[in-house]
């Protein structure tokens, strides 16, 4: 093999082993400190081999970044020391069920931004936790927290907040703790209310008075923590009117093997005749109209128009 021959394939050996690293991506750095100046790149570019993808990421073998490979050109191009954010940020810890429109990127204010077409740059004074792992990104409460400030709509926020603390992406505890940093909101009174009954369903039970919900819409008052005897064992019902039963899920309720626990429960009350509504919490604090209205039908009323007020148990951050 003649020496030109050979450090093409050497070029070729290289960049399929960072191309794996990195889903199919490559930074020019990366090749440099490998031997591989730039007029070896211009070679491959020339050849067709590499596509150029912006100032430091070249695509190996493709035309376009696929999969993981955008998110490594979106940090590699928006500047120095640039980490995922937001929902791009909860994706690469392993959150499923959503997928960002724009990826969000931080960088810090002390290096310049380059501006990507799909990607949203953001800036903070404060230095936030990252993890280095894969994609550098913001940690997963900060990043829980910035993705429903972000969302497009109040329903995408609490997605946003539920999905990664279901999927055990984010502590609880974290979470709760990092919301009480935030200054400021643009989503605030919602936020405040989702957050803390998502991370503390059993005692935002409690707040959320589901009493004070039924007064609010012109509901009799339900009895509650009920004993009853289902399948032989004794057990508490959240709510429970003359006729028909309101389970009230929280947090709690999604742990574990909750889910069944609560499925055989609810069931075995309808196969003894009971009726039985579930209301998540936040459902509840999203659309109320909707599943009081529930509630009112399984009462067998008519609801009063709501009144405009704030519950009183809701506090800000």
């Amino acid at each position: 093999m003649n020496p030109q021959a050979a450090e093409r394939a050497r070029r070729a050996r290289v960049a399929a082993w960072l191309a794996a690293t990195y889903s199919g991506v490559v930074h020019r750095r990366d090749l440099r400190a490998h031997g591989i100046d730039r007029f070896g790149v211009r070679t491959e570019i020339a050849a067709g081999r590499w596509t150029p993808a912006g100032r430091h990421t070249l695509v190996i073998g493709g035309r376009e970044p696929v999969g993981t490979g955008v998110l490594w050109r979106a940090v590699w191009e928006a500047g120095p020391g640039a980490v995922l954010d937001g929902a791009a940020a909860l994706v690469v810890a392993g959150m499923s069920g959503f997928r960002p429109d724009l990826i969000d990127v931080w960088v810090s204010p002390v290096h310049d931004a380059h501006p990507i077409t799909g990607v949203r740059i953001h800036r903070y004074r404060r230095a936030l936790p990252v993890v280095r792992g894969g994609v550098p990104r913001v940690s997963p409460e900060w990043a829980t927290v910035h993705a429903a400030q972000w969302a497009v709509s109040d329903r995408q926020a609490a997605l946003l907040v539920c999905l990664p603390v279901q999927q055990r992406i984010v502590a609880t505890h974290r979470l709760l703790d990092t919301w009480r940093e935030v200054q400021r909101s643009p989503r605030r009174v919602v936020l405040d209310g989702i957050v803390r009954d998502v991370c503390d369903g059993a005692h935002s039970l409690g707040e959320l008075d589901f009493g004070w919900w039924c007064r609010r819409y012109g509901l009799p008052q339900p009895r509650r923590q009920v004993v009853r005897r289902v399948d032989g064992r004794r057990c508490y019902l959240d709510v429970e009117f003359d006729g028909l039963v309101v389970e009230i899920d929280g947090s709690q309720h999604l742990a574990g093997l909750s889910p069944l626990h609560d499925a055989l429960r609810s069931n075995a009350l309808v196969l003894q005749h009971e009726r039985v509504l579930r209301l998540p919490l936040v459902g509840l604090r999203l659309d109320p109209d909707a599943f009081m209205g529930q509630v009112a039908t399984g009462l067998g009323v008519l609801p009063l128009t709501a009144r405009q007020s704030v519950r009183p148990h809701a506090r800000s951050a």
